[in-house]
């Protein structure tokens, strides 16, 4: 019985989540988050950005263009949609290009 508790905790720690920022937020409890990501060359070791955008439920249309926040995996909830917003992202992006948690006043 213990094994089976801990496979159903896992199983919910298993969801994915991903920072990304809002690119639009014209429909009704939904965003569109573009994702960034830096890749890697496999032979010329080169660094490149790479982007994806996902549609994500927003329940209380409370995340506006250009917020950063946190998407989470979920069951389908339409055609496109398979991810949850949970919250906004304190992370901003340094000038240099990386990234820093933002300090809390």
């Amino acid at each position: 019985m213990k094994n089976i508790e801990n496979t159903n905790k896992l199983r919910k720690d298993r969801k994915r989540k991903m920072v990304g920022t809002v690119v639009s937020d014209k429909m009704d409890k939904t965003i569109v988050v573009k994702v960034e990501k830096i890749k890697q060359h496999p032979l010329y070791l080169r660094r490149y950005k790479v982007h994806k955008k996902y549609k994500a439920h927003d329940e209380k249309n409370e995340y506006k263009e250009g917020d950063k926040v946190i998407i989470e995996e979920s069951r389908p909830l339409s055609k496109d949609k398979r991810w949850v917003a949970i919250k906004k992202s304190k992370i901003k992006k340094d000038p240099t290009g990386s990234f820093r948690q933002q300090k809390s006043k």
